[in-house]
């Protein structure tokens, strides 16, 4: 009984697979999407809806295995719009002719077109007003622990056209990316990030290229001398101490940069204080991305 169910079961499987190789080679119709992408339209054209198709579906006739191939790997069509728009208004009309004639020269050579859907592409379209505007980034980046960043985020493009009626324009100055919270950076990071149109506009890209450099950062330490500012005139200020030790706060890459001349220290004299001042840090080396110093306050003594 076995034996007859495992030999039933081989004569199936055959049987599968030669009308697979039969459906692979014999001739037939089927249809497939061809994807369309647009070039060639000026920014500041507006498309009424439902706007131009994406996809067009065709129907197609070649053996099983060469259709086979068209549903794995999708046709691609670029249709240059240039030649299609004349005015500040008017219609995009793709004729069936020109769209059959393009799609037959992305099929294989043995594949026949038999028809498409739509039979031709229209869409009317009007000229918007433009304006260029500041695009920036809108979000939140906190580096891992140990690590700072040191660039960015920094953004492709700074600036970017808006398109739309006047009224909607004139209120807009800026552009910004959609909402992101980007946490625990600790090297190079590359991300394309949408962005927010603004109702009732339209932007020439949807998109922007934005990087963040983070890198690990470490302390060094200076002795610095302190200074006093708003002594009145005739007085002398004693301090106790008269040195702090300043720790700055710099990327690896950089501690060799950051030298004592790169560090001020000083307190700032209020007669509302009578014995203690606070300590201030002043750097002036790019590299410093934080400073503070110890004692953070020191006792003085006014002389006259």
């Amino acid at each position: 009984m076995k034996k007859d169910v495992l030999t039933f079961l081989l004569f199936v499987v055959l049987a599968a697979i030669v009308w697979y190789i039969h459906a692979l080679q014999s001739v037939r119709n089927t249809h497939v999407p061809v994807l369309i992408q647009y070039t060639g339209k000026p920014g500041a054209i507006g498309l009424n809806e439902p706007g131009l198709p994406d996809t067009v579906m065709i129907e197609v006739r070649d053996a099983g295995a060469r259709l086979n191939r068209y549903h794995k790997n999708p046709l691609r069509l670029t249709i240059d719009l240039h030649s299609y728009i004349h005015g500040e208004k008017g219609t995009i009309q793709v004729p069936s002719d020109a769209l059959r004639r393009s799609i037959s020269d992305i099929l294989q050579g043995t594949s026949k077109l038999i028809n498409t859907k739509p039979e031709e592409i229209t869409c009317s379209y009007f000229t918007e007003k433009e304006r260029s505007v500041t695009l920036a980034f809108d979000g939140e980046v906190n580096p891992a622990a140990e690590y700072q960043i040191i660039q960015g985020p920094t953004l492709s493009r700074t600036r970017i056209k808006i398109y739309g009626e006047d009224r909607a324009l004139n209120a807009i100055d800026t552009v910004y990316t959609e909402r992101l919270s980007l946490s625990d950076i600790s090297d190079t990071v590359d991300i394309r990030a949408a962005l927010a149109a603004p109702r009732n506009t339209r932007l020439e890209t949807d998109s922007v290229d934005i990087r963040l450099i983070a890198e690990r950062f470490t302390e060094k330490k200076f002795t610095v001398p302190l200074r006093v500012k708003g002594v009145p005139e005739g007085y002398h200020i004693r301090l106790f101490p008269k040195e702090v030790e300043v720790s700055v706060r710099v990327g690896i890459s950089h501690f060799a940069q950051i030298q004592a001349e790169d560090i001020h220290a000083y307190c700032t004299y209020s007669p509302e204080r009578t014995d203690k001042l606070d300590v201030d840090i002043h750097y002036t080396n790019p590299y410093i991305t934080a400073a503070w110093a110890y004692p953070g306050v020191v006792e003085f003594i006014l002389e006259q």
